[in-house]
Formats: structure tokens, C-alpha cells, sequence
């Protein structure tokens, strides 16, 4: 009867020439996806009533399968005799394949509890507050747990090279000098981070947040590791460091709620009478399904030289509605103006005197010509005027008063 050592015998037989061991690891790794496919598909028919945990297995599927594989091409390599060409190599290479399929393990496995999270907070519901911050925090720490990750992973696979190791002990030997230069070269990666567990943290942005950020209004789109996209009104997209929102101020209009409130102004004359157009505005707002029956009003709030300033406001429950809301009320307003009171739009005043001197006995110079005594010419009449002064040319105003004096003659002779 066979023992334990002639079946350990047996085993490594094949393992002593390269074909054998090519053999051994092809049938090692099909055996590992064999036992793999067949795990996941018994976990997940268990794990079908709870959608949580089905989408965390379906995050590490492929990498618990990379995995499994590296395992079991490692375990044939290593009992392979240090005799054979080329081993050694091989197993360092296994080294950082096992390495890098545990890192990508990790980091799949935080995602997927982040994601988790996120799917157990939907945010199509009437108050998605909670949801909104509970969905900033899971992206944003998820995001950092996997950037550490990913830093302790590379840094793991360096370290399985001597030369690399020696350079990590020269480094920790001069740690001040090292530490300070990494710091001042790492700043931009470092204070992103810190930005990013701050927003997480202190939430002064949450995922679909309305926020106006130097004049361009959005709504925050996606909170990565190192940036934040916010969506604008017109569909293009503004891409803001994580770090400029901490250093600097702007507006989040649904920091603790979604309702808001809008105003709508316009510019009458000042004989407009207001209680028709206080009641045209509970009308409008009445037969608007953006409204949220909390606010509307009418007011004078200003008034210029030629006309006066109201100033309605309307409330709604978010941004988007407030500004429908804020349109139709504009338009339902300006409308009924028009059919009902178009006399009293905006219009510019004057008081024209009746006055035609201004007082020394000379016509104003915006009397119409007709008003004016007549004048018989443009010329100056003076020894400098060049018209005037030419031998041989009779002034003009000589000439007209002849032409007048032959005409009375003329006239006087016709009555006889």
C-alpha cells in the first residue's frame, strides 16, 4: 500500500522538467477557476434575497477568480526543486501577481461597500437629504480607502526588490530630509486628500446639491478623489479642484433643504394699481403645480425717476421648480399688463415750458424754426465774413428786403 511520501513522490515527479511543470500548472489553475465559478455560483444563489450582498460579490467576482489562480500557480511553483531554470524568477514574478490580485481584491471590496451603501439610499424620493449626504460620504471615503490602498499595494510590490528595500532604508535613515522634500512634492496629491475626507466629513457639498460657483449656477455632479464636476444649466460641465472648495466661498442653496424661494421682478408706472395684480399673482401661482403653497407676495420694493419696482416672490420645493415657477409667473403677469392695464407700462416724462425766451430776450434754442423771428441769412456780416466782404456781391439781406419791396409794388399795382 502506498504511503504519504511515495504519494509526495508521485506529486512531484513532473515537477523536476519544465513540460511536467507546465502540465501540473495548467491542470493547478483550471482545477482553481473550476472551484471558483462553482463557490460564487452557490454564494450567490444564497445571497439572491439581500441585493446588498449581491452586489459586493458581484464587484470581487473577477478578482477573487485572479486570485484563486495566482494561489494555486504559486503553491505548484514553489514545490518545483530550486534545480529548475528559471523558478526563481518565476516566483517573484507570483510574488507581485499575488500582490497586485490582493490589492485590486481590496480595492474592488471597497467599492463595492460603498456602492452597497449607495443603493440602500436611493435619492429619486420627495427629501433625498439624508440620501444626498449619506451618498457623499460613502463616494468620498470609498474613493480615499482605495487611494490607500493602492499606495500600500505599490508599495508592497517594491519592497519585494532588494534594491528597492535598501533605497526605503536609506530613506527612513534620513527621514526629516526625505520626509520634507516628499511633502512639498506631494502637496497637491496630499491636500486633495485632506479636502476630500474634509467634504466628507463636514459636507459643505453633497452629490446633487444647486450650487453657484463664481456666477455659474449647477448642480454637483460627481465627488472624485481629486476634483468635483458640477453640472450647469446649460449642460457643460465645471470641473473645481477639491481644494477650492474649502479655501474659498460660494453658494449651496440645498445645504440643510431643497425648498426654495424665487423672485420675479417688474418695472410699472407708477399709476399701476396693485391689488389687481396681487390678486392676477395668487391666481397664476394657485393653477401652478410648482408651487408649494408657502410663499407668495407682491411688493414695491424700489422706485426710479421713471417708473417703480415690484418685486414678486414664490417658493417652491427645489430649484428646478422655482425656476418654471419663476417664469410662468413672469410671463403670466406681464401678460395680463398688456391685455388689461397696457397704459400704465414703463413710459418717459417731460415738462415742455411754454416759455419761448429764455429770459434776455433771445429764442431758446430748441424753439421749432417757424417760431424763430426769420432770418435773412448764415452769413456773420462782419469785415472777417468772406461772403460779405467780396466787391461786387450785395448781402444777402439787402437783396431780400428788395425783392420784398418790388413785390408790396407789385401788389399795390394789381389792387389799382
Amino acid at each position: 500500500m502506498p504511503t504519504l511520501d511515495d504519494l509526495a513522490r508521485i506529486a512531484e515527479a513532473p515537477l523536476h522538467t519544465w513540460p511536467g511543470a507546465l502540465v501540473v500548472s495548467v491542470v493547478a489553475a483550471l482545477l482553481a477557476l473550476g472551484i471558483q465559478r462553482v463557490g460564487a455560483r452557490i454564494v450567490t444563489r444564497i445571497a439572491r434575497p439581500y441585493p446588498l450582498t449581491s452586489v459586493v460579490l458581484r464587484y470581487i467576482d473577477k478578482p477573487s477568480r485572479l486570485l484563486l489562480v495566482i494561489l494555486a500557480l504559486e503553491a505548484v511553483w514553489w514545490e518545483a526543486p530550486d534545480t529548475l531554470t528559471f523558478i526563481t524568477p518565476l516566483r517573484d514574478a507570483a510574488g507581485i501577481a499575488m500582490i497586485g490580485a490582493i490589492t485590486w481584491l481590496s480595492v474592488r471590496s471597497a467599492a463595492a461597500i460603498g456602492e452597497a451603501i449607495i443603493q440602500a439610499h436611493p435619492l429619486d424620493t420627495a427629501d433625498n437629504l439624508q440620501a444626498r449626504r449619506i451618498h457623499t460620504q460613502a463616494r468620498v471615503l470609498a474613493r480615499s480607502v482605495m487611494l490607500v490602498i493602492v499606495i500600500i499595494g505599490v508599495g508592497g510590490a517594491l519592497m519585494t526588490f532588494p534594491n528597492v528595500r535598501q533605497i526605503g532604508a536609506s530613506l527612513l535613515a534620513s527621514a526629516g530630509v526625505a520626509g520634507l522634500v516628499a511633502g512639498i512634492a506631494a502637496r497637491p496629491v496630499l491636500g486633495n486628500l485632506i479636502a476630500g475626507l474634509q467634504i466628507a466629513l463636514s459636507q459643505p457639498i453633497r452629490l446633487d446639491d444647486v450650487v453657484v460657483i463664481q456666477g455659474e449656477w449647477g448642480r454637483i455632479e460627481e465627488i472624485t478623489g481629486t476634483y468635483v464636476s458640477v453640472r450647469l444649466w446649460d449642460q457643460r460641465r465645471l470641473i473645481v479642484p477639491l481644494q477650492w472648495f474649502i479655501e474659498n466661498p460660494f453658494a449651496n442653496w440645498t445645504r440643510s433643504s431643497s425648498q426654495i424661494i424665487g423672485t420675479v421682478f417688474l418695472y410699472v408706472d407708477y399709476r399701476m394699481p396693485l391689488a389687481p395684480l396681487r390678486e392676477e399673482l395668487a391666481r397664476i401661482v394657485e393653477a401652478a403645480p410648482e408651487w408649494d403653497r408657502r410663499v407668495q407676495v407682491l411688493q414695491v420694493t424700489d422706485g426710479t425717476e421713471r417708473s417703480m419696482q415690484l418685486r414678486a416672490l414664490v417658493s417652491s420645493l427645489d430649484s428646478g421648480l422655482n425656476w418654471d415657477l419663476r417664469c410662468r409667473v413672469r410671463e403670466g403677469l406681464l401678460e395680463f399688463i398688456q391685455k388689461h392695464y397696457p397704459q400704465y407700462l414703463p413710459r418717459a416724462r417731460a415738462d415742455v415750458s411754454a416759455e419761448l425766451e429764455n429770459g434776455k430776450g433771445e429764442p431758446l434754442d430748441w424753439v421749432p424754426r417757424g417760431l424763430h423771428t426769420p432770418a435773412g441769412s448764415t452769413a456773420a456780416h462782419t469785415e472777417a465774413d468772406p461772403v460779405a466782404s467780396r466787391s461786387g456781391r450785395v448781402p444777402v439781406v439787402a437783396a431780400d428786403a428788395a425783392a420784398q419791396s418790388a413785390q408790396a409794388k407789385s401788389n399795390a399795382q394789381e389792387k389799382v
